[in-house]
């Protein structure tokens, strides 16, 4: 690699940066929520090609060094896209052969109006670890407890913050989740091993977030047992209930605590969920294809749901929306963000920008809270900046992985901390592609719920307390 005559200031290795934020806040405007279709990706592309200019014209990098760099980063997220091409099978045939339904349906049944706001919590929560997603859970499942929620006489940002928080939750755990997946690639850490190190602050995050809820929910009386009924009975009708189907997460479960590999693990979890799917839910495999329920039509329709988009009337547009799935083909957006990104971030590296950035860090990261907190307000910050929880992932991870290796501790303690300072609080800002798309889909305004979600901003704050006390931090071993 040639040797880069001279690093460029700090100053200087933020213009990509701001460029990229002034980039992506036209592109938000003019495509809200769609931006993550095409128009991010654009935006990352041209911001690399502007990262590359400025280093080659101005500071004598060599276009094949930064080649080899992004080729690089690419590489490393490489088990990640599989991942997450799997996962996209996954979550498609969890919800087709009933396993979240069934789940949908006994957890609903749970729901009483004095402890409305806890269970509501509870249930998104249960969701979005099952599904990975908290946008499907918010979108579905969310939507219905809104109703319910407003039947009840609840304010509209109580039922939200509680929502949002349940629903983030899943989404910050679950090995479905592709911010996790993301965040534990990123920083080079085992999967499984950044999902059990996070429980040291998410369990007890969400445990202050449930007393908090459950204490709200006791001073509020009402009933709304037939939205309930309604909500249960369709799911009901649609799909077979059976208890036989929890087999899939218990196994799923077991598969995890043994430590399996990630992609065995959901290989094996996806092929479980097929068979209960075709053992189960037959006729909706060949609805699927179209036809009748043939052995043709039973492979055709498995195909469609592994690889592509599925939609099911189910006598209601909450059910519909619930019961829809992307497969595969739903993850490519994602697929292509993280390639776009890793150009970026490659670029930066080989022209020096990211040192120099990282630089301004390494005053404050001398003793671990200081570290943790540049940590959690770097990423903070690049939510607030790029609007995007992604890119905020990608780029607070590749700016702090030497500095943490360094001083060393595990990468474990930075991929915990980058998903407690950029996945929880991305929902939180209002120009930010979460915090736009969940204020949509709930019809809340964002700095209405803000002050409900209690999970979300407890969670950088118990990254930040656990680091200063000091409690089962992982250091490296030599």
């Amino acid at each position: 690699m040639t040797k880069i005559k001279k690093y460029p200031s700090p100053f200087v290795s933020l213009l990509p940066i701001l460029a990229l934020i002034i980039l992506l806040f036209f592109t938000i405007r003019f495509f809200g929520s769609d931006a993550l279709g095409g128009g991010s990706q654009v935006c990352l592309l041209v911001t690399t090609a502007l990262c590359s200019f400025i280093g080659i014209a101005r500071y004598g990098v060599q276009w094949k060094d930064i080649e080899h760099a992004i080729v690089n980063n690419i590489t490393g997220v490489s088990s990640a896209i599989i991942i997450l091409l799997i996962i996209g099978s996954l979550s498609a045939t969890w919800m087709l052969s009933g396993v979240v339904p069934t789940l949908i349906y006994y957890g609903v049944q749970v729901i009483h109006p004095n402890f409305f706001l806890v269970s509501c919590c509870i249930i998104c929560a249960v969701v979005s670890v099952m599904t990975g997603s908290s946008w499907t859970t918010i979108a579905t499942i969310g939507i219905a407890l809104m109703g319910i929620g407003k039947a009840q006489g609840f304010a509209d940002g109580w039922i939200a913050g509680a929502i949002v928080s349940g629903a983030y939750f899943g989404d910050k755990i679950s090995p479905l989740s592709d911010t996790t997946v993301l965040a534990s690639s990123v920083t080079e850490t085992p999967l499984f091993r950044h999902i059990r190190y996070m429980m040291l602050t998410t369990v007890p995050s969400m445990m202050i977030t449930l007393i908090i809820f459950t204490v709200a929910g006791l001073t509020h009386t009402s009933d709304a047992v037939a939205h309930i009924s309604l909500f249960t009975d369709a799911l009901a009708d649609r799909f077979h209930i059976s208890l036989w189907l929890l087999i899939v997460p218990v196994v799923t479960g077991i598969l995890i605590a043994r430590k399996l590999p990630s992609i065995v693990t959901l290989f094996i979890s996806t092929t479980l969920a097929v068979i209960c799917m075709l053992a189960f839910q037959p006729d909706i495999v060949c609805e699927v294809a179209g036809e009748g329920i043939t052995a043709e039509n039973l492979f055709k329709g498995t195909w469609m749901v592994l690889f592509g988009s599925t939609g099911l009337e189910a006598g209601s547009a909450e059910l519909n929306d619930l019961i829809a799935t992307r497969g595969m083909s739903g993850m490519m957006n994602t697929v292509w963000l993280i390639v776009c990104a890793m150009c970026l971030g490659g670029a930066m590296t080989a022209c020096g920008m990211l040192g120099s950035i990282t630089s301004l860090f390494i005053r404050f990261t001398h003793r671990l809270a200081g570290m943790v907190v540049s940590t959690v307000g770097a990423g903070l910050f690049l939510n607030l900046a790029t609007s995007d929880q992604y890119i905020s992932i990608i780029l607070t991870g590749n700016m702090f992985k030497d500095i943490y290796k360094k001083q060393g501790y595990e990468s474990c303690l930075l991929s915990r901390t980058t998903e407690d300072a950029v996945t929880v609080t991305s929902a939180l800002i209002p120009w930010n592609t979460c915090g736009m798309t969940q204020a949509t889909i709930l019809n809340v305004p964002t700095l209405t719920y803000l002050p409900y979600c209690f999970f979300n901003y407890i969670s950088p704050l118990m990254s930040i307390l656990i680091a200063s006390i000091g409690f089962k931090i992982a250091r490296i071993t030599k």
